[in-house]
């Protein structure tokens, strides 16, 4: 029984950051899921995939994945670089490609 500990990142369809506050601790599944030959579902007997555990801390998560003896990575989240963009440059007299229609 593995488990992965990571940070969530924001969504592409927000620009806020909203649920990436908090660490999930997610379970690694322990066989593929197969389709079901009558509907086309797919499916696996594998409960423990399903669930997903939040924390507060990253801290909390380690200290519950060793507390229950559970084998467990941690990824580290990646900041966004952020680059300044301000609208005037748009009509910048020395832009660097030049501004056509």
């Amino acid at each position: 029984m593995a488990a992965r500990i990571y940070k969530p990142a924001k969504t592409a369809m927000q620009s806020g950051k909203a649920k990436t506050a908090s660490w999930v601790l997610e379970f690694e599944p322990r066989e593929a899921k197969r389709r079901e030959p009558l509907m086309g579902y797919t499916s696996s007997s594998d409960t423990l995939s399903q669930v997903r555990m939040k924390f507060e801390s990253r801290e909390d998560a380690i200290a519950y994945a060793e507390r229950n003896n559970v084998a467990f990575s941690v990824s580290e989240p990646k900041e966004p670089q952020r680059c300044k963009v301000s609208y005037s440059d748009n009509f910048s007299y020395n832009r660097k490609v030049p501004w056509t229609h």
